[in-house]
Parts: C-alpha cells; sequence; structure tokens
C-alpha cells in the first residue's frame, strides 16, 4: 500500500477548515515522481544489503531475536514466541513471523535475521522521499530520502536485527497515511476516510512489530496536529467505527489465541512489559536529556541544515508557523516567504511528530538509542528542505553558514583524533583506530568540501556530504566488524557445534549468550542464572534442563553425556575447584571459554590463542 498520494500544485483553496491543494499533479509528473521513489528505494537497497550477514549476530539483542524466529521456523509453533525453547513475550509476533519466512528462504544465517530490519528501512527511506515531495515539492523528496538514509544512527539500526526499524516504518506509513488523508483536495473540510483505514492499518502492523506504544504515538501526534491546527472537530468526522474495527481485526485475534493458550501473558505482556516499564523500569537508565545528544549526532551531517527549514538569512519564522486568518495564501515573516499555509501547515506536522516522539521516549528513565527511530523521518525532511532553502540564501550568508558547519565538523574531527593520542593500543582505541582516524578525514573533508562550492546549487553542498556520509558507513560497518570479538560468539559456537552436533550437552555459568543456541541448535542449560527468561520459565525443573544449580552443573558434569559449558574467564577458578574431571580447554573467543568434560581427541585441534589460556586457568 503506497501511503503518500501525488504531490498537489501550489494553488490552494480555502475550505474552511484549513489550507489545501486544488489538484493533483499531472500523469507525467506523477511518472517522474514514481520513478524518483525507484531510485531511492534502489540506492539503500545497494547501501543497505552489501555486507548485510558478514557481521556475527551480536549479544545480546540480535542473538535473542534471531534465536526466536529460528524456533518458530523450526518448531512451526508461531503463535506462542519461545527463547531457548522458554516461552518470551517480551514483544508481538510480526518482526518473528518475518524473519522465520527469512530464515525458510535464504537459510539459518546472519543476512536472512537482519533483512527484515533493512526492508522495513528501505521502505521507509522512500515513504520520507514521498512524503518530503508532498509537502515541499520534487526538489526536496530526493534530498529528504538522502538524508534519512545516510543519517548514521539510521543506517546503523537498519542493519541490526531488532522489532525498532519495523515499528519505525509503520509509524512512518500512518503518519503519511495520516497527513494525506487530512491535506486531502477531495474531501475538503474533513479527513479522508480512504487513508484515515490506512493509517489505522499502519498501526495494526505497528503494533504486532513492538506493541501499542506505535498507536500510542501515532494517536497522540495526529491528536496535537489537529489542536495546534484548531482542526480538533474533524476528529468527530473520522470514521472511527470503520478504524477502530479494522485495527482490532488485524491485531486482536493473535493476542486472543496467545492469553488462551499462556495463562498470565496479557498481564505479563501489557501491565509488566509496556506500563511499569515505562514508568517504574531503571533498566538502560538516562537522564531526560539523553536523545538530545543521539538525536544530533545520529542524523549528523544533516541535522545542522534542519533548521534551515525554518529560517532565511539567519532570521527565524517560527511565528509563522502558528495558523494564521483563513484568507491568507501566502505568509510572510522574519523576512522570508513561507510559500504558503500549506507549507506551514507541512512544518507544524513534522515539528509535532519530532517532538511528540522524544518527549515520549524523554520521560522513562530506560532509554536505548534505537527507541528515537520513529522520530528521524521529520529530521530527514526537515534537512531536505533546508538544503533546498540554502540554495535561496545570500551567497555571503551561505558562506557564513557552511563556515560555521565547517568548524564544527573540524573540532569533532580533532576531539576523535585527541581520544586516539590520550589513550592509544588500549581498548577499543587499538581496535578502532584506524577506522577513528578515517571517520576524523571524513568529517574533515565533508565539513571544508562544501565550502568550495559556497556559490553553487543545492546538489554542490549535497554531493561532498553524501560521498563523507558513505564514507563514514563504511567505517561504520567495517568497526562492527572489528569489535565482534567483544559482543559476540560465533567462533566460539563453531568449536562448539562438532561437540553439540553429536548429543553433547550445551550449559552456560551465570550468563545466557543468546545466540549460541540459533548458531548450534540446541538448547543452552543456564547455571546459576535466570535472566530475561524467569518469567515464564518452568517452575518444576528437578533435573535442571533450563536452569540448573552449581549442584545440577556438577552432578551433570560427571554424567556419562559430554558436556560443552561456556563461562567467563574470571569464573573459571571457581569451576575448576567445583567440577570433577577437570575441564578441558575447546575453544575461546573475547571473555568467554569452552571447557569440556572429556579428555580431547589425540588430534584434536584448539585456536592458538587458546593454548595460553589453558596453561594459565586450567592448570
Amino acid at each position: 500500500m503506497e501511503c503518500v498520494s501525488k504531490p498537489a500544485h501550489s494553488m490552494l483553496k480555502d475550505t474552511g477548515g484549513g489550507y489545501r491543494a486544488s489538484r493533483f499533479k499531472e500523469p507525467s509528473d506523477v511518472g517522474r515522481s514514481r520513478i524518483r521513489q525507484l531510485i531511492y528505494v534502489g540506492l539503500a537497497l545497494l547501501l543497505y544489503l552489501i555486507g548485510l550477514g558478514r557481521p556475527p549476530l551480536w549479544e545480546p539483542d540480535e542473538g535473542r531475536y534471531a534465536e526466536i524466529a529460528r524456533e518458530m521456523a523450526v518448531d512451526h509453533d508461531y503463535v506462542t514466541p519461545r527463547n531457548n525453547f522458554v516461552r518470551y513475550f517480551e514483544k508481538p509476533p510480526l518482526v518473528y513471523w518475518v524473519t522465520a519466512a527469512s530464515l525458510k528462504v535464504f537459510g539459518h544465517n546472519e543476512f536472512a535475521v537482519r533483512l527484515q530490519a533493512a526492508i522495513a528501512s528501505i521502505g521507509q527511506v522512500a515513504i520520507t522521499g514521498a512524503l518530503a515531495e508532498r509537502m515541499f515539492g520534487a526538489n526536496t523528496g530526493p534530498l529528504a530520502a538522502l538524508a534519512l538514509g545516510l543519517s548514521p544512527l539510521f543506517f546503523a539500526f537498519a542493519r541490526f536485527a531488532t522489532p525498532d526499524p519495523a515499528l519505525a516504518f509503520f509509524l512512518t506509513a500512518a503518519m503519511a497515511c495520516f497527513y494525506n488523508g487530512a491535506q486531502s483536495s477531495e474531501f475538503p473540510g474533513r479527513l479522508d476516510g480512504r487513508w484515515m483505514l490506512a493509517a489505522a492499518a499502519m498501526l495494526a502492523l505497528g503494533t504486532l512489530a513492538k506493541g501499542p506504544v506505535a498507536l500510542v504515538l501515532g494517536g497522540a501526534i495526529a491528536t496535537f496536529w489537529l489542536v495546534w491546527e484548531n482542526r480538533i472537530r474533524d476528529i468527530w468526522k473520522i470514521s472511527w467505527l470503520k478504524c477502530i474495527a479494522l485495527y482490532l481485526a488485524l491485531t486482536v485475534p493473535w493476542f486472543i489465541v496467545v492469553a488462551w493458550r499462556n495463562p498470565g501473558f496479557l498481564h505479563f505482556f501489557i501491565i509488566h512489559e509496556h506500563f511499569e516499564r515505562y514508568v517504574a523500569s531503571t533498566e538502560h537508565g538516562w537522564g531526560p536529556w539523553f536523545y538530545i545528544p543521539i538525536t544530533i549526532a545520529g542524523t549528523w551531517p544533516w541535522f545542522y541544515f534542519a533548521p534551515l527549514a525554518l529560517t532565511s538569512s539567519g532570521m527565524p519564522f517560527i511565528p509563522s508557523l502558528w495558523p494564521f486568518g483563513r484568507g491568507s495564501p501566502t505568509v510572510k515573516s522574519g523576512g522570508i516567504d513561507c510559500e504558503n499555509e500549506r507549507t506551514c501547515v507541512s512544518l507544524r506536522f513534522l515539528l509535532i511528530w519530532f517532538a511528540v516522539v522524544l518527549v515520549f521516549f524523554s520521560i522513562p528513565r530506560s532509554k536505548l538509542g534505537e527507541y528515537i527511530l520513529p522520530g528521524l523521518p521529520p529530521i530527514g525532511i526537515l534537512a531536505g528542505r533546508g538544503l533546498v532553502q540554502i540554495g535561496k540564501i545570500p551567497v555571503v550568508q551561505r558562506r557564513n553558514l557552511l563556515m560555521i558547519f565547517a568548524a564544527i565538523n573540524a573540532a569533532a574531527a580533532i576531539t576523535i583524533t585527541a581520544a586516539i593520542m590520550v589513550a592509544p593500543g588500549h581498548g577499543l582505541n587499538h581496535i578502532l583506530a584506524g577506522d577513528m582516524i578515517i571517520a576524523a578525514i571524513a568529517l574533515l573533508t565533508g565539513g571544508m568540501a562544501p565550502l568550495l562550492f559556497a556559490r553553487g546549487k543545492t546538489v554542490a553542498v549535497m554531493l561532498p556530504l553524501a560521498i563523507s556520509a558513505i564514507v563514514g558507513m563504511g567505517v561504520g560497518i567495517d568497526a562492527r566488524e572489528r569489535v565482534a570479538s567483544l559482543v559476540s560468539y560465533r567462533n566460539l559456537a563453531g568449536l562448539i557445534a562438532p561437540y553439540t552436533s553429536r548429543g553433547c550437552r550445551l550449559m552456560s555459568y551465570r550468563h545466557f549468550e543468546q545466540a549460541l543456541p540459533f548458531y548450534t541448535g540446541v538448547q543452552e542449560t543456564l547455571v546459576n542464572y535466570r535472566g530475561e527468561l524467569e518469567p515464564f520459565g518452568p517452575l518444576h525443573d528437578p533435573n535442571g534442563n533450563i536452569f540448573a544449580t552449581a549442584a545440577q552443573l556438577k552432578k551433570a558434569w560427571a554424567a556419562d553425556q559430554c558436556v560443552v559449558l561456556v563461562a567467563n574467564r574470571i569464573d573459571v577458578p571457581i569451576l575448576v575447584n567445583l567440577l570433577s574431571p577437570a575441564p578441558t580447554l575447546i575453544g575461546c573467543e573475547g571473555k568467554k571459554l569452552a571447557l569440556f568434560n572429556r579428555p580431547l581427541d589425540p588430534h584434536a585441534q584448539i585456536p592458538g590463542k587458546c593454548a595460553s589460556a589453558t596453561a594459565k586457568l586450567l592448570m
């Protein structure tokens, strides 16, 4: 479903319910618009799918979502999500369903796991570009799509297997549908019911992707905007019965079936996972300011140009964003033209959209960077319009703006370089020194190059920015692979798999490495640890198949069945004293070791980097 209608001409009519476009584009313009949308999608496909499956799954998030989808695909139970074969209800099932289908088509690999996030992000880029074109014209659409698609935070999570890109996609689609319904020229004075139904469907799918947060955000954005536009009465003109019926038809069946099969689900999912976590959780606790630097850094360099959508010659025209008396087709304030009331209406819509997402996720203490993803499309659209506006600014003032931009980038580049020099050869500085240097150079050149084109057109400013952003993406891809051994255990799983494939039991001590079941295909028994699996874990587990005590580990270690135990290096001295026979090292990665309760085959080879660990820890 395409949730962005074709852009309207600038001519407006006062319908009594706000200014709306009087007619749609000619067929030739529609064709060009569709070609541009295909170009957005094609470029995003190229950028987002290259090397998508190369990095290993990161702990814990990617391992968790990959394993839940794998178990669905293997067990053919698409109602009850399970993680490590334990019922798991933190998220609704849509992303699991899509990932399970991807695993069946492309095989059990990282590409298949991450594909849903990449496709959702590509769709979001396309909708953002089309919505920007609908709001501000053909020049803004491509720039908005590029600004969003080349934003570091957006790009990073487009290649990361979580439900957040799917939520962001469906909310973006819902907001595009709502905007088109509210600005439709075919239904002046009320909201176009067809677009409202489409918005309801998108919010329903967003609910199935991440939970009721989709409905809360979408409803809040729409309501606050209608209030700001003095159109709150339009709420009563929505076909509520049809919209609610469609929303419930798409969401309720799964909730009914899963609640019937799993008593306690509704309380856990709605009360614990959503209400209690929002108002009381201190996990990932940060202050209310957290998303401000995340948003700025995560959308740089494009964030710098977003305020230009609201300024000209350095003079803000914020007052023109407030509703004006009907009958004035153009607005002048602060020395610039707000081309027409529809432009101001669109700007207000984008500001409300971003503000609602920012405030909503800033209230709870529990915060993660990816939560802000639904608020990035407005930044991309504002940046696209700002880049168009910069071409209208006098050369001297344009150069001043670009000099400030260059100075900020230079300061960031110097900071990165200083960080390398302060602690060379230590921690991430040692692993990522090369990537950090390239990033600093990209920042510096990306800031300086536009100065050379200060007299040129918008594209002359955009091109060096896009090139430096793409270089930064390459740096991010390389950096992710370099730190893999710190946050992933794919190589360790490869060393363990030959043992589990012949029937050995897999156990882990005081931790849960969530990707190990995905890579090995077997259940991981957790020793002295329950974590997020506890709420729906078995109440009665006498054999310690899922949760085991140290005593049960000791008993299993001495039994006839072979056992592979994964533990942190720091815990090995405790295990050496606890376990008999003495553990044998079969592999290591990062801070983890894999121990075996049998002597190694004389011909078995363990990685050379693990040999010293054997001498230090097990002797």
